[in-house]
């Protein structure tokens, strides 16, 4: 490869070999400019190579994200990795946190030791979840080398599980991992460490042996679970989410100071409202909308969102920032809300409190009558909330019965709002974002902690005129920093892979639908797609299978757009009480517009924040796996004492072993064996997401509706067990691939352990 950079005139044109073994080879970004300073080819050769990389795409052979070419299944320059063991050298092993299965097995990460242990870290250990910088060259094997650049969670304890005394002395630990039931572990009444009935406890082994079951030693006792008010005690621990704030972080917290006017505009006497749900206790946004005095804009509005000035109170390296990244967001249980911020800073002094002045960072919005934005400015301010309303009661004052808060506002504030969102909705449907709107089932518990029931909230206008109040400041954040050529944190959505279009395609095929030939992909591909079967059989499958197309949305410093909202740049800008990444969009234009010195220190390069982006991505995705698993436990608590009982549920995920599947009323998730369906033997179906009887061709495909009886339920591991009852259940299969409802044999009873199933995923905006 050397030679060909030294010869002289026109180099040879690559193989499609050469090409692959460059990308797969070369650190850091490869893109077409790249590719073509390597292979000096000119202007004239460009499209050549795009139609040389689209083949390479096609076949399998590369990956693509964004502008970024990569060889498929290869690894990033930056992950997050697991550290599963050690090797024959003593060296950790590591393997990538997040892998889609589609592209083969985990790959396996030899961790290279650093020089030394940086101050105030401590060394990686097996069981930790580590930012780590991938060598681009895979070593022998194919194994990768490594290097940890930041150790994210402590080493996790080798049982958590709740304690089960024993008359005799002594007890047991249930562990409260799914995967986990029925390998319950002895306790002597020595090593008990002080556990009494139903403690959750974190314990260590301390022997096995191939007869008896293990045994353990108590190190601590985490809390009683007597009560489902604690049921996310277990989430917390299981995942590691940090919930106590340190002494100095309180401390800093207490000794804040209320931010004063100074060096800020004065929008006290602006009607700006907040519209929260009716138990909000933090406010960290207010909105505002008035028609447009320039006679060249008839018909636009100028909109103004103000959002807690957060950065005011929380300065970069202090202990609250350090605590704050440490968490990265808040995290939302029915029982509690564990706050990135402690108290004093997200209820009281950036909480954006009616008839109380405080600090803002504010977007003044000029948009046109069909919604497109004209300009905008970013303003640091000091404001007074006119009102403190619920969706509910702003929607009320709308639909016409305002109550004696909402009256007065309703010509001069409330109706001006909701004239600008019918104008943003006209830009929203010309933009075309991608529609899945999923219903969100809350949970609501009574004054014991439990589940008293499951609903759905009704969607109201008042909620999507927040939304898209709120799209559109985090759109003019990113563009303004962007202009500014300051370095941010964008929330990107990459666009799904060449591996899940065409699962989503051979999908489709089975029940006699083509994917639409487009060049780009675009969200009204898959709108498109959902509109075709929209009131079918096949709606609430479909909605599945392009729903689980989609890439998760993550935090970078690299722009890749957002897919999703089907926007060319978007940055976290209006909820900076409980999320990390627009506490840094906010410095970052305190710096850009010389709003203060509390800003983006000065030298912030784009790998600090890139690295910020890993870890805080990082935290969003434990804390929504957390969020799952509360749900999960509260709702199998509900229904411990139903057993027997039958419910209509939906295939929610379809594996080898069985079916997952979705109650309706509650939305829990429980798991049919595969070898209790019928009398048949099962064939799973990868491409259609099915399992097939090989005798009679009966289908179980996700999305189908169902009729199941509860069987068994582990309210601590938040697992149910069903069997598929005989009436209304299972498809058979005609010649084309499609299906045609039938009746299912009888379930043959037999008790298995029980698993968890995939849980729905969305991509966060």
């Amino acid at each position: 490869m050397k030679s060909r950079h030294h010869q002289t005139g026109p180099a040879p044109l690559p193989s499609r070999e050469e090409l692959a073994a460059f990308i797969a080879s070369a650190p850091g970004k490869v893109g077409k400019r790249e590719i073509a300073r390597a292979f000096r080819l000119g202007s004239a050769d460009r499209l050549w190579l795009k139609d040389r990389l689209r083949e390479l795409e096609d076949d399998g052979t590369l990956a693509r994200r964004g502008k970024r070419l990569r060889a498929n299944g290869a690894l990033p320059a930056v992950l997050v990795a697991e550290i599963t063991g050690r090797d024959r050298d003593g060296e950790l092993v590591a393997e990538p946190a997040e892998w889609d299965g589609e592209t083969g097995s985990k790959p396996r990460i030899v961790i290279v030791p650093g020089r030394r242990v940086p101050p105030g870290l401590r060394a990686a250990g097996i069981g930790d979840r580590a930012l780590v910088r991938i060598d681009p060259r895979p070593g022998e094997g194919g194994a990768h080398a490594g290097r940890i650049v930041k150790v994210l969670q402590k080493e996790r304890t080798d049982i958590l599980g709740v304690f089960k005394a024993l008359p005799s002395g002594g007890g047991r630990i249930v562990p409260v991992d799914k995967k986990a039931q029925g390998r319950e572990v002895m306790v002597a009444e020595a090593d008990r460490n002080g556990a009494r009935e139903g403690d959750l406890v974190s314990g260590a082994l301390v022997r096995s042996s191939r007869f008896g079951l293990p045994q353990a030693k108590i190190r601590e006792v985490l809390g009683s679970l007597k009560s489902e008010k604690a049921v996310s005690l277990v989430a917390l621990h299981a995942h590691n989410i940090p919930h106590v704030f340190p002494t100095e972080v309180l401390a800093e917290a207490e000794s804040a100071k209320p931010a004063g006017p100074k060096g800020r505009e004065d929008w006290r006497d602006l009607p700006l409202v907040t519209i929260d749900p009716p138990d909000a206790k933090d406010h960290d946004d207010a909105v505002h909308a008035a028609p447009d005095p320039d006679p060249d804009n008839p018909g636009g509005f100028v909109l103004r969102i103000a959002i807690a000035d957060v950065a005011a109170y929380v300065r970069p390296g202090s202990a609250l920032d350090r605590e704050a990244l440490k968490r990265g967001n808040s995290v939302y249980f029915p029982d509690r809300v564990v706050p990135m911020l402690p108290e004093r800073i997200s209820n009281d002094l950036c909480s954006l409190r009616q008839g109380e002045p405080r600090p803002a960072l504010a977007a003044r919005i000029t948009i046109a009558a069909d919604g497109r934005k004209k300009r905008h400015s970013f303003h640091r301010i000091m404001m007074r909330s006119a009102a403190r309303l619920s969706y509910g009661q702003a929607q009320a004052a709308i639909d016409g019965r305002p109550d004696d808060v909402t009256g007065p506002l309703l010509e001069p504030v409330l109706k001006p709002l909701w004239a600008a969102y019918a104008a943003l909705g006209r830009a929203r449907d010309r933009r075309g974002p991608l529609f899945l709107d999923l219903p969100e089932r809350k949970i609501v518990l009574d004054a014991e902690g439990r589940v008293e029931r499951v609903h759905v909230p009704e969607r109201l206008e008042a909620h999507r005129l927040i939304e898209e109040f709120m799209i559109l400041a985090n759109v003019a954040a990113a563009e303004a920093l962007e202009k500014a050529n300051s370095p941010l944190v964008y929330r990107v959505h990459d666009e799904p892979s060449l591996e899940k279009m065409r699962a989503l395609g051979e999908v489709l095929a089975s029940v006699g639908h083509k994917l639409p030939k487009a060049g780009a992909l675009k969200p009204a591909l898959f709108n498109g797609i959902l509109r075709a079967f929209a009131g079918s059989e096949h709606e609430p499958f479909i909605n599945e299978v392009v729903l689980r197309s989609q890439a998760q949305a993550v935090y970078a410093a690299e722009n890749l757009g957002h897919f999703g909202l089907n926007l060319r740049r978007y940055a976290h800008f209006t909820s900076p009480i409980r999320r990390y990444a627009d506490l840094v969009v906010h410095r970052a234009l305190i710096r850009a517009f010389g709003f203060g010195e509390d800003g983006l220190p000065a030298g912030t390069t784009t790998e600090q924040l890139s690295r910020i982006g890993e870890e805080i991505s990082a935290a969003e995705r434990r804390a929504m796996a957390a969020e799952r698993d509360t749900i999960d436990r509260l709702i199998a608590f509900h229904l411990a004492d139903q057993i027997g009982a039958t419910f209509t549920g939906r295939i929610s995920g379809v594996t080898k072993s069985g079916l997952f599947v979705k109650l309706s009323d509650t939305g829990a998730d429980g798991f049919v064996p595969a070898s209790t369906i019928g009398a048949d033997y099962y064939r799973y179906e990868e491409r259609q997401h099915a399992l097939v009887g090989d005798r009679t061709g009966e289908t179980y495909r996700l999305g189908d509706t169902v009729e199941v009886k509860l069987v068994e339920a582990a309210p601590v591991a938040g697992a149910l067990r069903f069997e598929l009852l005989s009436e209304g259940a299972g498809r058979t299969k005609r010649r084309g691939g499609a299906a045609k409802p039938s009746r299912a044999s009888g379930a043959r009873k037999r008790v298995v352990d029980m698993g968890g199933g995939p849980k729905r995923k969305r991509s966060g905006r």
